[in-house]
């Protein structure tokens, strides 16, 4: 396994830096395609994975961590308080593995790679992918690694979805499930994503994807990320740190057009600093998959979904998230029990909305570890023992 070229994070540049104990990729290159619930499928498929720590003789102390929209499988770049004493993970006593999932531009096949149908970039032709593929092509990953059960699958936002997807499509697979700030987006949020995708595809750089040889589409990416920042904070935070402030370098908006407040000078430079470590059409793809996240898919019924999952869950709102408004996961919490899953729903309370799970681990990681612990409990009071988990004398480390 060889490692491909990653774009670099900002965090990347940390001195503290965790580092995987293992970087590369799992190629699944076999005669049949990767089939995707879309009807389409990829010749091969590339996933770009990290593991941090190292599997045990029994291969019991594995967790997953499924990324964000612009996440990478480097856990540790981006959730880096996760790690260590005051966090969850323990790199003594856990494997932390994460993947950079289909369609993404951190070294997994994505709409960058060449089409051998075109022997292009694939652009806007790459197939429109799910939560479901996502999931489906990690437990892939977990067969390599000889990996039969996880100790707990853990996500938020996006990887909130895939927490979720998990604990239905493979109950047998998981002890414990973790999806904070995550459900089926809503209307405004669905409607929020289409205005990214449009200010993306409105740009004349972006060229029904195909840009790679020639300028990206960097004004609209820019756009799509500056409204993206607006549902991952809260009014209450942006009225805190930005108020109605002229912008910091001196502008003055009662003077000029094009002038801007502070808030305006704030979302414009988060949209310039994205377009330098993120593809616009992975961008399209991800937000994509985000919308059409729907656990009913590929079951008869929601209700029917959710009656499969067997590990206990914990979901996670943020108080002031309006992206995933807390009472949307709590909602698909009760409809949880109601199928006869054991969950345990929880909040914190933030102002910096749906960040609140980058921003808040004095709050999270406590919940997360208790819940992981013999302490977590269900609706009615305290989690069944899990059953031992079986070993699997093909467990290695890649």
């Amino acid at each position: 396994m060889v490692s491909s070229p990653i774009l670099k994070t900002d965090i990347q540049a940390m001195t503290d830096q965790i580092n995987p104990t293992f970087e590369g990729d799992y190629f699944y290159d076999r005669e049949e395609e990767f089939a995707l619930a879309s009807g389409h499928s990829i010749k091969s498929v590339r996933l770009h994975y990290a593991i941090y720590g190292e599997l045990n003789d029994d291969c019991d102390n594995a967790v997953l961590v499924c990324h964000a929209l612009s996440g990478s499988a480097r856990v540790a770049d981006w959730w880096p308080r996760m790690f260590g004493d005051a966090g969850v993970f323990d790199l003594d006593r856990d494997c932390v593995i994460c993947l950079n999932v289909i369609g993404s531009c951190y070294g997994s096949t994505g709409p960058h790679d060449i089409n051998p149908a075109t022997a292009r970039p694939f652009g806007a032709d790459f197939p429109v992918v799910s939560v479901r593929d996502w999931v489906r092509s990690q437990a892939l990953l977990l067969d390599h690694l000889g990996i039969d059960k996880l100790r707990a699958v853990i996500g938020a936002s996006i990887g909130g979805m895939q927490s979720i997807q998990w604990a239905i499509d493979y109950p047998e697979r998981l002890e414990r499930c973790i999806a904070i700030g995550a459900s089926p987006l809503n209307a405004m949020a669905l409607g929020l994503n289409h205005l990214q995708r449009k200010a993306i595809m409105n740009d004349p750089h972006w060229r029904n994807g195909q840009y790679y040889s020639d300028e990206p589409p960097k004004d609209g990416l820019a756009m799509a990320r500056a409204i993206a920042m607006c549902t991952y904070k809260s009014s209450e935070l942006f009225a805190e740190r930005y108020h109605r402030n002229p912008n910091r370098n001196g502008e003055d908006p009662y003077k000029s057009l094009d002038a801007r407040y502070d808030v305006g000078g704030y979302l414009d430079y988060q949209g310039d600093i994205f377009t330098s470590r993120f593809d616009a059409n992975s961008y399209l793809m991800i937000t994509k998959a985000m919308d059409n996240f729907d656990p009913a898919c590929g079951y008869a019924s929601e209700a029917a979904a959710l009656a499969r999952i067997k590990a206990p869950m914990l979901l996670v709102g943020i108080s002031s998230d309006w992206l995933f408004p807390a009472s949307d996961v709590q909602a698909l919490s009760t409809r949880m029990i109601a199928a006869g899953a054991m969950v345990e729903y929880d909040e914190i309370v933030s102002n910096h909305g749906h960040d609140g799970f980058l921003a808040e681990p004095a709050s999270l990681t406590p919940l997360i570890t208790q819940f992981l612990s013999a302490g977590g409990s269900d609706r009615n009071g305290a989690f069944p023992a899990q059953s031992p988990i079986k070993q699997n004398p093909s467990c290695s480390n890649p």
